[in-house]
């Protein structure tokens, strides 16, 4: 008797084991499929907003979207108008000019600038662009809308590296996907949603090896935010010769969003390639725009300082609460508050403050963008009563 039921106990365990082992490969498979899932969604897919035909409805406080609500500049809106009233013309020598000035910034050729509507514009045809030649390999959480949008189209694939444990990029992660056969690879720097900053020398080091295999495309949307561009930017691996595209937008620290106006810093060949593959012509009032502020040194600086105090505003809010925050170098805060981040954002809109949710399946992070100093004062005060209700 005792050997049948050792035996019965012994069969039991050997089933109820291989139970086990089924019930936890189907759980990793669950997990995977999830995980592919987001991926294909992408971080970026969904916004929570509440507009008018342009701006915010009255009374909402706008904090999702990265925007800045001071400018344009008044220089920007000066050459808007005088656009137009030239507004039956074609752009002419605009595209030229604001090469030249860019490129004189930067210590490179009018030839090395591409001009989009938007980065967005110039990050899409570099991914349709160089995506046919191989997978783009890039950070699991980074600004993929344009790589999704080559990706939908059948003219790409990306292959994501995760995040380190501390949401940083990892770029050993991203250099061990890197070969030969590799389309492109795509960086944001600061990253977004995170905000967080790669450090220069491990970055640089890591972009000129990868550079040597395939064309590097590093974001720099929020660089001029940072609070040491020079040190930080990859402009001058362009300046190097290498096979480095660096981006650039004047959405951000700008305030033109709705102007759309972007541009790359690349070889000539490699702007030349980017600037075929765009998709649009540039409007003369968005040219006309990025020509009146681009050197605006009072604008830049008036914006920046604006933004920086409602940073610090929100990481102080955050840190009186105990929440984890990324450390930011951007006008946006990617924060856990200990509850769902769809949650935050629900109960924040009922307040008419509005906020970006989960990425992906990030489902613990939050991310709030600097806005009118008012806004920020709303949310700072509104969080703390729907995290204690």
């Amino acid at each position: 008797m005792r050997k049948s039921l050792q035996t019965t106990a012994t069969r039991r365990s050997v089933l109820m084991g291989a139970a086990g082992a089924s019930l936890a490969a189907a759980g990793c498979e669950t997990q995977a499929a999830s995980s592919r899932l987001a991926e294909e969604k992408g971080a970026f897919a969904h916004a929570f907003t509440d507009n008018e035909l342009l701006g915010p409805k009255k009374g909402v406080a706008l904090l999702s979207k990265n925007e800045n609500p001071y400018g344009p500049a008044p220089s920007a809106i000066k050459m808007m108008n005088y656009a137009a009233r030239k507004g039956a013309y074609y752009p002419g020598e605009a595209r030229k000019t604001l090469a030249g000035l860019i490129a004189d910034r930067h210590g490179l050729a009018p030839e090395n600038i591409a001009i989009t509507t938007g980065s967005a514009e110039a990050l899409s045809a570099a991914a349709m662009a160089f995506g046919r030649k191989g997978a783009i390999v890039a950070p699991r959480l980074f600004f993929d809308a344009t790589a999704l949008y080559a990706q939908r189209l059948g003219l790409a694939e990306i292959r994501r590296a995760p995040l380190g444990d501390d949401m940083s990029v990892d770029l050993a992660a991203i250099e061990a996907m890197v070969t030969d056969e590799t389309g492109m690879v795509q960086l944001c720097n600061p990253n977004n949603p995170t905000g967080m900053l790669s450090e220069p020398g491990a970055f640089k080091a890591a972009v000129r090896r990868m550079a040597a295999k395939t064309t590097v495309v590093v974001d720099e949307a929020y660089m001029e935010l940072v609070d040491d561009p020079a040190r930080n930017s990859c402009v001058d691996l362009v300046r190097e010769g290498r096979n480095v595209v660096v981006s650039r937008t004047f959405s951000k620290l700008y305030g033109m969003a709705g102007v759309r106006v972007g541009y790359t810093m690349s070889s000539p060949e490699t702007a030349r390639t980017i600037q075929s593959a765009a998709m649009s012509w540039m409007s003369g009032v968005g040219l006309a725009a990025a020509i009146g502020c681009y050197n605006d040194e009072k604008f830049i600086a008036y914006s920046k300082d604006k933004i920086l105090e409602g940073r610090e505003m929100i990481s102080e809010t955050l840190q009186a609460l105990g929440c984890d925050a990324a450390p930011s170098q951007t006008n946006f805060v990617y924060f856990k508050s200990g509850r769902p981040a769809n949650d935050v954002r629900n109960a924040l809109s009922a307040k008419n403050i509005i906020v970006r949710g989960q990425y992906m399946d990030y489902s613990e992070w939050s991310r709030v963008s600097t806005g009118r100093l008012e806004d920020v004062v709303r949310f700072c005060k509104a969080l703390p009563e729907i995290l204690q209700a």
